[in-house]
């Protein structure tokens, strides 16, 4: 059975066109957001692994070292199985700062350009025969798949230029979904959609090929073990034991893949949707590999059965040529295709990223003048084109002449050396750059001269182990493995402590320690709002870049564009960091950061850790807590909790007056939302509250009592208390201040003193009415009787002049009287309905009858359907009282308005004039008896008292507002009397 070439490039071809309309459909949002970062998907998005390899190269695997095949799927399965001790950790410090690659933590953690450059160097040489692979297992798939006939050289070099348009068409998808975005945050939905297609379609390959050889070529499970009974030799081969050494050396090599290689670590953090589903990925992943390793060894016995001409890594394709089923051939040679694609298209879209952040912009970066994001985006293109161009390369240059397993093992063997620093980047706070760089130069020569340098040149190293270790050529690649990765850790581990660890790497790995978390010190920014970070990062982004950059900033930690506390500057200033990292690697964007965003020197001395983005990293990592440490976060949001919900305002402070606490009481008090005050100066506080709190700060004593405020022209009275800080060694946060409101409490002190005033007054004044009364009237008479004892003109008009004052006199006595009936508990009216304008109306009449009062305009607007209970005699002598004053207070020919409104039960009169106002210092005192602002013999200040007192007997309130509605004149005075509704009864 044979194919046409040009039918297989269709075939193949057009599989890679269903890839990109997958890949088109998920990026366009017509494969529905949810499916894509379903768990599901996520999981057969990461069976990128299985790369061509697991396809063909793992049957010979199984043919050399029998059950030892299986640490090909158990290795990468315990890292899954292991979750939270190598995964868990890498995946928190990737989200959390933006990371991408492998490059970007180990840089980020060693704090070096070095260790980024170096890595990607490595890497780049490691997965060169990663890439050859996958081209050659395609390549050779094609060839074996068209036959043997015809001129072998003509063969080769056609099914070498189907490999190459294959490289070109990868080039093309990469670009296309894979190069679209510039931050490390975006998931490709495109790419992740596709690989998790081609997953599906290589699962079900290898599981219908071992299907196939199961039932079609041993007739079934029971012919299968008729056979094996009858070949004993080739289940002796499977028992024959592996060195206990190379069988370590596999389990450690597919171990560490899971993090090392480029690839796999970019399908497990960077296309990552979210923390659930990598604890999905803990046993979808095994059960995934499961899955791939079951068809492996049936596929393997019938190919020795077939006794196909077919190298042993190619039975799974033999199967279909032997067999003459050209379904079956078809679908495994779109199986090794998908697995070959998949794996290249990610393995390049990861080191693109890493050649362009550690090798790239190191070096050169572009002007301000440029359009940054563009630049980057073609540099990426272009580096994905000659990663894969260079894969092709080294490809043709070996020619064919390395073995999958060869190959495959060189790679994997190359990226372990990457291991010793990322457990020690999570495990080790002493490890540094020295011993990091030292280590993997020193693995990474070893790997070089003796597995790469044999693959491009007519290098042997295999005498070495033969004559000094007892080694077969075939057992190289074991001691290799432990030789290099021991010297890596030996040197790593020396190197390390006999240097000096810097502080920068001091507190990346505290970062990246996955027992604790970092505790920043609370330290003052050199710019003081959003704006001057824009013109700063302007200098090395210029000012379309910095303004984009930090507007995202911005967005993404919901921010105002005008922020200037320091806790959201610090804040913001890690988030440009994490995004510029993203973009640039994290070293080009944490120098950029240091040198345009500094610090101030010295800002550290009279501050603590910041306890603001402590609680932040806590909410985030609460899930991750266990045992002691989740008992005593338990025990911190209790606390945290209660005085969150104290009935009391807290204000707590750090030494340097930056706000750690502002409690739910203390909010409502001053209407300033929690978040937006977290982490700024009290004086920072609109008025009153922060010159008012930071003045009682600086007051020795500890307690400030019935401090009074005006807010919004209503008064408010508070108490002040405050913990004094004891000098110790060294300055500690625990500064706290508390605002008690007790403006209920002081109003209704003042209320029963005002009160108790009048009634005192009341009965001062009953005592002082009835003692002058005899002896005004006595003296009226006699004055009246000088008109009969004398006709002296004079003797008359002085007596008549006594009439008149004495009539003045009985008057003010009469308002003592009424006013000490009005003020006394004894008093009692009956309460009766009252027609509220009516009566308005009559009071308006009276205040006509004198000629000699000033002309106003009296303004009744009360509606004629308001009853209140009252009594009509006393209301009328309140309006009275009221209107008078108001015409007396207002201008010729200004108008008085009276209204009212009914407001549930109650009704609400107001009285308004347009005089000169009440000053705010005489509001208080208006209500006193005797307190007049009137010339002398023009008022008593009894009228407003007795209004007070009528009001208040009458079960009601009466309030001033003055001036009105925020202008600088008028009075209003606002009355609240009880609403006489239909059908009420009266008490």
């Amino acid at each position: 059975m044979t194919f046409e070439l040009s039918h297989l490039f269709l075939i193949g071809f057009g599989y890679l066109l269903t890839l990109f309309g997958i890949a088109h459909a998920a990026d366009r949002g017509w494969i529905p957001e949810r499916l894509i970062r379903h768990p599901l998907t996520y999981v057969l998005s990461l069976g990128v692994f299985a790369g061509a390899w697991a396809i063909y190269g793992v049957v010979e695997l199984a043919h050399q070292y029998g059950y030892g095949f299986l640490s090909y799927y158990l290795g990468v399965a315990g890292a899954f199985i292991f979750l939270p001790l190598l995964l868990q950790p890498i995946l928190r410090i990737t989200r959390t700062y933006l990371h991408s690659s492998l490059a970007d933590v180990l840089t980020f953690r060693y704090r070096t350009q070095w260790a980024g450059s170096l890595v990607t160097l490595f890497m780049l040489l490691a997965v060169w025969p990663l890439l050859a692979l996958q081209i050659q297992a395609v390549a050779d798939s094609v060839l074996f798949l068209v036959g043997e006939n015809g001129d072998s050289i003509t063969k080769k070099n056609q099914h070498n230029e189907l490999a190459f348009i294959f490289c070109v068409a990868l080039c093309v998808f990469t670009i296309s979904f894979g190069s679209k975005h510039l931050t490390a945050h975006q998931r490709h939905n495109g790419l992740v959609a596709a690989i998790a297609f081609g997953s599906v379609i290589k699962l079900l390959a290898i599981l219908i090929a071992g299907g196939v050889a199961v039932y079609a070529v041993f007739g079934g499970l029971g012919g299968l073990d008729l056979w094996l009974q009858a070949n004993p030799q080739t289940v002796a081969l499977l028992n024959e034991p592996i060195r206990d050494d190379s069988s370590r050396a596999l389990l450690l090599i597919f171990f560490s893949s899971a993090v090392a290689m480029p690839h796999l670590f970019h399908m497990i953090f960077a296309e990552n949707p979210n923390t659930e589903a990598l604890q999905a990925a803990s046993w979808g992943m095994p059960l995934f590999l499961f899955l791939m390793s079951l068809p492996i060894l049936p596929i393997l016995w019938a190919g020795i059965k077939l006794d196909t001409a077919l190298p042993t890594e190619y039975f799974t394709l033999a199967l279909g040529i032997e067999l003459e089923s050209k379904a079956l051939g078809i679908l495994i040679y779109l199986g090794g295709l998908s697995a070959a694609s998949g794996a290249v298209v990610v393995t390049t879209l990861a080191l693109a990223s890493m050649c362009l952040k550690h090798l790239i912009l190191p070096i050169y970066r572009p002007s301000t003048d440029q359009n940054i994001y563009r630049w980057l985006l073609w540099i990426r293109r272009i580096l994905i084109i000659c990663i894969i161009l260079s894969g092709y390369l080294f490809y043709r240059f070996i020619d064919g002449n390395e073995a999958l397993s060869e190959l495959g093992l060189s790679a994997f063997i190359a990226a372990m050396q990457f291991l010793p620093g990322i457990l020690a980047a999570l495990y080790w706070q002493s490890a540094n750059r020295q011993g990091f760089i030292a280590g993997l130069a020193s693995g990474f020569s070893i790997w070089l001269i003796v597995l790469l340098l044999p693959i491009i040149s007519n290098f042997d190293p295999s005498y070495i182990g033969k004559i000094y270790f007892n080694l077969s050529p075939d057992e190289i690649w074991s001691a290799v493995t432990i030789v290099s990765i021991g010297i890596n850790v030996l040197i790593f581990g020396l190197v390390s402590l006999l240097t000096t660890t810097s502080e920068d790497e001091k507190d990346a790995a505290e970062v990246c320690s996955t027992d604790d978390l970092n505790r920043p010190a609370r330290r003052i920014l050199s710019v003081q709002n959003p704006q001057q970070m824009k013109d700063q990062l302007a200098i090395a982004l210029g000012p379309d870049t910095a303004e984009r950059e930090v507007a995202r900033a911005l967005k993404e930690m919901q921010l105002r564009d005008g922020e200037n506390r320091p806790f959201a500057l610090r804040r913001l200033r890690y988030r440009l960091e994490a995004n510029l990292s993203g973009l640039l690697g994290p070293s080009v964007a944490n120098d950029m950061i240091n040198q345009l965003l500094p610090y101030i020197k010295n800002s550290t001395n009279n501050s603590s850790e910041d306890i603001n983005l402590i609680e932040v990293q806590l909410e985030s990592y609460k899930t991750h807590l266990t045992g002691l440490a989740a008992d005593l976060d338990n025990l911190r949001r209790y606390h945290r909790k209660t005085l969150l919900d104290l009935p009391v305002g807290v204000c707590a402070l750090g030494q340097d007056g930056e706000i750690l606490m502002w409690n739910h009481a203390i909010a409502s008090l001053t209407g300033i939302n929690t978040f937006d005050v977290i982490g700024s100066r009290l004086l920072s506080l609109p008025a009153p509250w922060g010159r008012l709190l930071n003045d009682f700060l600086d007051m020795q004593q500890p307690r400030l009592y019935k401090q009074h405020i005006v807010i919004d022209n209503s008064n408010y009275w508070f108490n002040l208390h405050k913990t004094i800080t004891i000098a110790a060694r060294e300055p500690t946060d625990g500064r706290v201040i508390v605002l008690e409101d007790i403006t209920d409490v002081q109003m209704l002190e003042d209320e029963l003193i005002h009160s108790e005033r009048l009634a005192s007054i009341g009965r001062l004044a009953a005592g002082v009415a009835h003692e002058i009364g005899n002896p005004i009237t006595a003296i009226a008479c006699l004055a009246q009787n000088l008109r009969y004892d004398t006709d002296n003109p004079e003797s008359l008009e002085t007596g008549k002049e006594i009439i008149v004052q004495t009539g003045r006199v009985s008057k003010i006595v009469q308002t003592l009287v009424n006013f000490s009936h009005a003020g006394t508990e004894n008093s009692h009216h009956e309460r009766e309905p009252v027609h509220l304008k009516s009566c308005v109306d009559e009071a308006i009449h009276l205040l006509h009858l004198n000629k000699d009062a000033k002309i106003v305009s009296f303004d009744n607007h009360c509606p004629g359907t308001i009853y209140i209970l009252g009594d009509t005699q006393r209301l009328l002598q309140v309006f009275v009282n009221l209107l008078s004053n108001a015409r007396d207070a207002s201008p010729a020919l200004s108008s008085i308005s009276v209204d009212s409104k009914a407001l549930n039960e109650r009704v609400s009169i107001t009285v308004t004039d347009t005089g000169s106002g009440i000053e705010n210092s005489h509001q208080e005192q208006i209500f006193d008896p005797f307190f007049t602002t009137k010339e002398a013999g023009e008022g008593t200040g009894l009228g407003l008292a007795l209004v007070y007192s009528i009001v208040d007997d009458l079960d009601g309130h009466i309030s001033v507002e003055s001036p009105v509605n925020g202008t600088d004149h008028g009075t209003r005075f606002t009355i609240r009397l009880i609403q006489h509704l239909p059908d009420q009864a009266i008490d």
